[in-house]
């Protein structure tokens, strides 16, 4: 497949994230979240924010709902598909 980082040509830049598969349903994508820690000035406290990143995966790598990946910036795919899984860490 040419969209595969290891055996095609799809080259990444950019930035590299860690998050949870969520959804696995659509082919050749998956939903990946990750969370993150925003700071409230006038609390001077932190709360926990989500944000869902749709990532391509290759047909060379196995995922499933639950498993830890680490997702790579890349030119856009598709309409909302600008990542790339680039490893998984089984949960």
């Amino acid at each position: 497949e040419d969209d595969c980082p290891f055996h095609g040509t799809l080259p990444v830049r950019g930035q590299v994230i860690t998050g949870k598969v969520v959804s696995e349903k659509m082919k050749g994508t998956v939903v990946v979240e990750r969370e993150y820690l925003h700071f409230i000035r006038k609390y001077d406290r932190y709360e926990k924010r989500s944000s869902k990143i749709h990532a391509h995966i290759a047909p060379c790598l196995h995922v499933k709902v639950g498993d830890e990946v680490k997702v790579a910036e890349c030119r856009p795919l598709n309409k909302t598909t600008h990542f790339v899984v680039v490893e998984v860490k089984s949960a």
